[in-house]
Protein backbone atom coordinates (compact mmCIF):
# COMPACT_ATOMS: atom_id res chain seq x y z
CA UNK A 1 0.00 0.00 0.00
CA UNK A 2 0.91 3.66 -0.75
CA UNK A 3 -0.22 6.57 1.22
CA UNK A 4 -0.35 9.27 -1.75
CA UNK A 5 -1.17 13.52 -2.48
CA UNK A 6 -0.81 15.27 -5.11
CA UNK A 7 1.49 18.52 -4.90
CA UNK A 8 3.39 21.57 -6.17
CA UNK A 9 7.29 21.63 -4.90
CA UNK A 10 8.13 24.88 -3.58
CA UNK A 11 11.67 26.30 -4.81
CA UNK A 12 15.03 26.12 -2.69
CA UNK A 13 15.15 29.62 -1.63
CA UNK A 14 11.16 29.90 -0.48
CA UNK A 15 11.88 27.18 2.09
CA UNK A 16 14.81 28.56 3.08
CA UNK A 17 12.40 31.95 3.59
CA UNK A 18 9.65 29.78 5.09
CA UNK A 19 12.20 28.27 7.87
CA UNK A 20 12.60 31.56 9.04
CA UNK A 21 9.51 32.24 10.32
CA UNK A 22 9.56 29.20 12.42
CA UNK A 23 9.95 29.51 15.83
CA UNK A 24 8.71 30.99 19.10
CA UNK A 25 5.36 28.56 19.48
CA UNK A 26 6.36 26.23 22.16
CA UNK A 27 4.05 22.84 20.96
CA UNK A 28 4.72 23.48 17.52
CA UNK A 29 5.97 20.17 15.73
CA UNK A 30 7.80 22.17 12.80
CA UNK A 31 7.59 20.64 9.34
CA UNK A 32 11.57 20.07 8.10
CA UNK A 33 12.14 22.46 5.16
CA UNK A 34 12.63 19.71 3.03
CA UNK A 35 8.95 18.67 3.50
CA UNK A 36 7.49 21.73 2.93
CA UNK A 37 5.02 21.77 -0.45
CA UNK A 38 1.63 23.16 -1.54
CA UNK A 39 -1.16 19.66 -1.62
CA UNK A 40 -3.76 19.86 -4.38
CA UNK A 41 -5.24 16.61 -3.20
CA UNK A 42 -4.79 14.24 -0.87
CA UNK A 43 -5.66 10.77 -1.42
CA UNK A 44 -4.55 8.38 1.13
CA UNK A 45 -3.47 4.86 1.36
CA UNK A 46 -4.12 2.44 -2.36
CA UNK A 47 -2.98 -0.28 -3.86
CA UNK A 48 -0.30 -0.51 -6.94
CA UNK A 49 -2.84 -0.83 -9.45
CA UNK A 50 -4.75 2.15 -8.23
CA UNK A 51 -1.34 3.79 -7.61
CA UNK A 52 -0.44 3.09 -11.64
CA UNK A 53 -4.46 4.33 -12.16
CA UNK A 54 -4.02 7.62 -10.86
CA UNK A 55 -0.11 7.98 -12.62
CA UNK A 56 -1.62 7.67 -15.87
CA UNK A 57 -5.06 10.04 -14.82
CA UNK A 58 -2.35 12.71 -13.66
CA UNK A 59 -0.52 12.29 -16.73
CA UNK A 60 -3.75 13.31 -18.93
CA UNK A 61 -4.37 16.44 -17.12
CA UNK A 62 -3.44 19.74 -19.34
CA UNK A 63 -3.18 22.92 -17.62
CA UNK A 64 -1.11 26.07 -18.37
CA UNK A 65 1.95 27.05 -16.59
CA UNK A 66 1.46 29.94 -13.90
CA UNK A 67 2.99 31.73 -10.89
CA UNK A 68 2.29 30.92 -7.05
CA UNK A 69 2.88 33.54 -4.78
CA UNK A 70 2.63 32.70 -0.72
CA UNK A 71 1.11 35.57 1.61
CA UNK A 72 0.42 35.71 4.83
CA UNK A 73 0.29 33.15 7.98
CA UNK A 74 -2.69 31.30 9.84
CA UNK A 75 -4.39 28.05 12.04
CA UNK A 76 -6.17 25.16 11.42
CA UNK A 77 -7.77 26.04 14.73
CA UNK A 78 -5.68 24.48 17.34
CA UNK A 79 -3.70 21.97 15.09
CA UNK A 80 -1.76 23.49 12.38
CA UNK A 81 0.05 26.80 11.51
CA UNK A 82 0.12 27.71 7.79
CA UNK A 83 1.52 30.09 5.40
CA UNK A 84 -1.36 31.33 2.96
CA UNK A 85 -1.39 31.36 -0.86
CA UNK A 86 -2.41 34.67 -2.51
CA UNK A 87 -5.72 34.40 -4.71
CA UNK A 88 -5.05 32.15 -7.71
CA UNK A 89 -7.41 31.02 -10.43
CA UNK A 90 -4.71 28.79 -12.49
CA UNK A 91 -3.79 27.14 -9.14
CA UNK A 92 -7.64 26.16 -8.51
CA UNK A 93 -8.33 25.32 -12.20
CA UNK A 94 -5.14 22.81 -11.69
CA UNK A 95 -6.51 21.74 -8.55
CA UNK A 96 -9.90 21.19 -10.43
CA UNK A 97 -8.61 19.36 -12.74
CA UNK A 98 -6.72 16.89 -10.47
CA UNK A 99 -9.80 16.55 -8.45
CA UNK A 100 -11.98 15.14 -11.70
CA UNK A 101 -9.64 12.70 -12.50
CA UNK A 102 -9.90 11.33 -9.22
CA UNK A 103 -13.15 11.40 -8.67
CA UNK A 104 -12.97 9.69 -12.24
CA UNK A 105 -10.95 7.16 -10.59
CA UNK A 106 -14.25 6.02 -8.08
CA UNK A 107 -12.03 7.72 -5.19
CA UNK A 108 -14.55 9.63 -2.65
CA UNK A 109 -14.47 13.59 -3.61
CA UNK A 110 -13.28 15.96 -1.39
CA UNK A 111 -15.91 17.29 0.86
CA UNK A 112 -13.52 20.03 2.59
CA UNK A 113 -13.36 23.69 0.31
CA UNK A 114 -9.83 23.64 -1.16
CA UNK A 115 -7.59 25.68 0.91
CA UNK A 116 -4.29 26.39 -0.26
CA UNK A 117 -1.47 26.61 2.08
CA UNK A 118 2.04 25.41 2.75
CA UNK A 119 1.92 23.51 6.46
CA UNK A 120 4.39 25.26 8.64
CA UNK A 121 3.98 23.71 12.28
CA UNK A 122 1.43 21.00 13.81
CA UNK A 123 0.46 22.05 16.84
CA UNK A 124 -0.04 20.30 20.43
CA UNK A 125 -1.02 22.08 23.47
CA UNK A 126 0.16 25.28 22.15
CA UNK A 127 0.01 28.28 24.21
CA UNK A 128 -3.01 30.78 22.53
CA UNK A 129 -0.25 34.08 23.69
CA UNK A 130 2.42 32.50 21.53
CA UNK A 131 0.04 31.73 19.18
CA UNK A 132 -1.77 34.87 18.29
CA UNK A 133 2.05 36.74 18.74
CA UNK A 134 3.01 34.33 16.00
CA UNK A 135 0.04 35.58 13.92
CA UNK A 136 0.47 38.87 14.61
CA UNK A 137 4.44 38.95 14.00
CA UNK A 138 4.36 37.08 10.44
CA UNK A 139 0.51 38.93 9.36
CA UNK A 140 1.98 40.27 6.46
CA UNK A 141 4.54 37.56 5.21
CA UNK A 142 4.96 37.77 1.97
CA UNK A 143 7.25 35.93 -0.38
CA UNK A 144 8.08 36.57 -4.35
CA UNK A 145 6.28 34.65 -6.84
CA UNK A 146 7.82 31.39 -8.05
CA UNK A 147 7.14 29.72 -11.73
CA UNK A 148 4.93 26.43 -11.32
CA UNK A 149 5.91 24.42 -14.10
CA UNK A 150 4.84 21.06 -12.80
CA UNK A 151 3.11 19.43 -10.51
CA UNK A 152 3.80 16.01 -8.55
CA UNK A 153 2.21 12.36 -7.32
CA UNK A 154 4.19 12.16 -3.56
CA UNK A 155 4.48 9.18 -1.54
CA UNK A 156 4.20 9.53 2.06
CA UNK A 157 5.67 7.17 4.61
CA UNK A 158 5.17 7.89 8.15
CA UNK A 159 8.01 7.56 10.85
CA UNK A 160 8.43 8.33 14.45
CA UNK A 161 10.46 11.14 13.49
CA UNK A 162 8.07 12.52 11.02
CA UNK A 163 6.80 11.97 7.34
CA UNK A 164 9.56 11.14 4.97
CA UNK A 165 8.54 12.01 1.27
CA UNK A 166 9.44 10.55 -2.28
CA UNK A 167 8.47 12.01 -5.23
CA UNK A 168 6.47 9.08 -7.40
CA UNK A 169 5.97 11.01 -10.86
CA UNK A 170 6.26 14.71 -11.92
CA UNK A 171 3.46 16.08 -14.40
CA UNK A 172 4.72 18.98 -16.71
CA UNK A 173 2.50 21.79 -17.36
CA UNK A 174 2.26 23.56 -20.44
Amino acid sequence: MLRLFVAIALPPQLKLKLSLLCSGVPGARWVDPGNYHLTLRFIGEVDEGLAADIDQALAKIRAPRFALALAGVGRFGDRMLWAGVDKNPPLAHLRDKVESAMVRLGLEPETRRYAPHVTLARLRNAGEGKLQSFLAEHALFRAESFPVAQFSLVASYLTKGGAIYEDQADYPLR
